[in-house]
């Protein structure tokens, strides 16, 4: 199963607002042992959106939407979900009841009555309105619900706010409770070395021999302008700890055939 994200947004395109989230995200996944397969940036415009939305529903993976699922003109996410889909928006009565709690709380917080009638408050259940089917993700920071829709083939969109304060703490929650039987527990370990005076071309069969012959991914990223090593590629391996150690040997043999010059050795670990 893949893992994506998908971060809606003109102030991120634009850059009024420098995006946490692809950080935040590798982040939750990786401390589960699971990747991230791919990331996709979108603005406020609603036929790109539902475009985005509809393949992400239509490849069986989990994806993750960060964004526009406010009440505001240029909060789409939610009727454009529903498009994808092919499904009516519908006032999801649990989101409802969350709301209403909370419009309650700042009402007792302010020290005045609940109106549930006046205009802001009617307009504050669009926050609510979700695609037939879909099921809430609790908001612990202010009971505004998130929400999860099916997708093909065992996959599904989580739709969490902007806001990282609420967004972060929801993906956990979907991670844990819907995922973890996807976690992997397996030791998994990189080990690289930097190599100068070598062209990528050069060591391809090399590379390729090694994943061939090891259970392992190999891995290459060059450098033109390192301040220490000057134009040099950072080759190594990465995959499950007890068969890295092997492949990262015969890779280093396989090198000794060329004229490089060598930097350090780099381990990297994760579970």
């Amino acid at each position: 199963m893949n893992f994506g994200v998908i971060i809606i947004g003109d102030e991120i395109l634009s850059g009024k607002r420098a995006d946490k989230h692809l950080t935040q995200a590798i982040g939750l996944l990786g401390a589960r042992g699971l990747p991230l397969a791919y990331a996709h940036y979108v603005g406020d415009d609603p036929e790109r959106i539902t475009a985005t939305l509809a393949t992400a529903f239509a490849s069986g993976d989990v994806v993750f939407s960060f964004g526009g699922i406010g009440a505001t003109p240029d909060d789409h996410t939610r009727q454009c979900a529903a498009r994808a889909l092919g499904r009516a928006l519908v006032l999801h009565p649990q989101a409802r009841d969350l709301i209403w709690e909370r419009m309650r709380d700042i009402a007792r917080e302010n020290k005045q009555s609940f109106e549930p009638d006046r205009q802001d408050n009617q307009h504050r259940l669009n926050m609510g309105m979700f695609p037939v089917d879909a099921n809430i993700i609790p908001n612990q920071y202010n009971k505004i619900a998130g929400f999860s829709c099916e997708g093909a083939h065992g996959g599904a969109v989580h739709f969490v706010p902007g806001f990282p304060v609420m967004a972060w703490p929801m993906v956990e929650w979907v991670l844990d409770t819907q995922y973890s039987h996807c976690f992997n527990r397996v030791a998994w370990l990189e080990k690289s070395v930097i190599v100068m005076g070598a062209m990528e071309a050069t060591l391809t069969p090399l590379m390729e021999e090694i994943e061939r012959s090891h259970a392992v991914k190999v891995f290459s990223l060059p450098s033109v302008d390192h301040p220490t090593y000057g134009r040099h590629i950072e080759l190594g391996v990465k995959g499950e700890a007890v068969v890295v150690d092997g492949a990262f040997m015969a890779l280093r043999q396989g090198l000794e055939r060329f004229a490089c010059v060598f930097g350090p050795e780099i381990v990297r670990s994760a579970t």
